[in-house]
């Protein structure tokens, strides 16, 4: 297990790490994806549906990369574009009205920057998820399967369980985005890592993330074997819970209240 931070953010970007659809064909059955956010179009870089997990209907919804080349350029890289944060709320709010549990698998450098994405609503898409998945009805457990880049990944994460990947990682800014504000040099990206706690034991320690997964056996069927027994019984006490909405409040309100800060 690397010990460096930088080394965990290159690990999380290895294009050799499963994608969101590996997770979803390897934990769900009969997975039937649903497109578009009936405003726009269709965004490929985020994928959603129904499945079913084990005998439960479930709502999948994953940032997709692609593997291939020609996939990545077709995902945009896994860098979603408003329509893309719209389709997955109008899934989560299909979810709430049929009381399906929402599972969502992260992995993303942050929400596509372009021109037509800003002139579309980015910001306000983004900020439109964190407000209504702060109030949905229904379990939602997000999962940080490699990037967890900035707001883009925090539109999918305003949930009632966060886990990560041993090799994940979660942070406000890339090392060399913050790099380049704090000393106009990329080439510092590792110290901008060591200084940023975007690590899943940082997250874990800080309160922001309830479970560190293991990446032993990562892409094999016993990896998704053990993802999908944690989500059975996660769910399963989730489900019974009658102050879903009240604890998730909870949850986010207490991050910060115990940092130092220095001057």
């Amino acid at each position: 297990m690397s010990q460096i931070p930088y080394d965990r953010v290159k690990l999380a970007r290895d294009n050799a790490r499963p994608t969101g659809l590996d997770y979803i064909n390897n934990i769900f059955n009969g997975f039937m994806e649903m497109h578009g956010d009936r405003r726009f179009s269709d965004d490929p870089a985020i994928v959603g549906g129904i499945a079913r997990l084990n005998d439960t209907p479930v709502t999948v919804i994953a940032i997709e990369k692609g593997h291939t080349a020609k996939e990545r350029s077709h995902r945009n890289f896994g860098m979603p574009n408003p329509e893309g944060y719209r389709k997955a709320l109008r899934l989560m709010k299909q979810a709430e009205k049929f009381g399906r549990p929402v599972i969502c698998f992260i992995d993303t450098a942050g929400a596509y920057c372009g021109i037509g994405a800003e002139e579309r609503g980015q910001g306000q898409a983004i900020a439109e998820n964190l407000v209504e998945m702060s109030t949905l009805c229904i379990p939602v457990i997000s999962i940080l399967i490699g990037e967890g880049g900035s707001g883009g990944a925090l539109a999918l994460a305003v949930a009632d369980r966060v886990w990560m990947l041993q090799n994940s990682v979660y942070s406000v800014i890339s090392p060399e985005g913050c790099a380049s504000i704090l000393w106009k040099d990329a080439a510092k990206a590792e110290d901008a890592a060591a200084s940023l706690k975007l690590t899943a034991e940082d997250a874990k320690s800080l309160g922001i993330i309830e479970r560190i997964l293991s990446e032993n056996d990562i892409g094999k069927k016993e990896f998704y074997d053990r993802i999908r027994s944690l989500l059975v019984k996660e769910l399963g006490g989730l489900s019974n819970d009658p102050d879903l909405v009240g604890k998730r409040y909870d949850r986010f309100r207490r991050m910060g209240v115990n940092a130092v800060v220095k001057e």
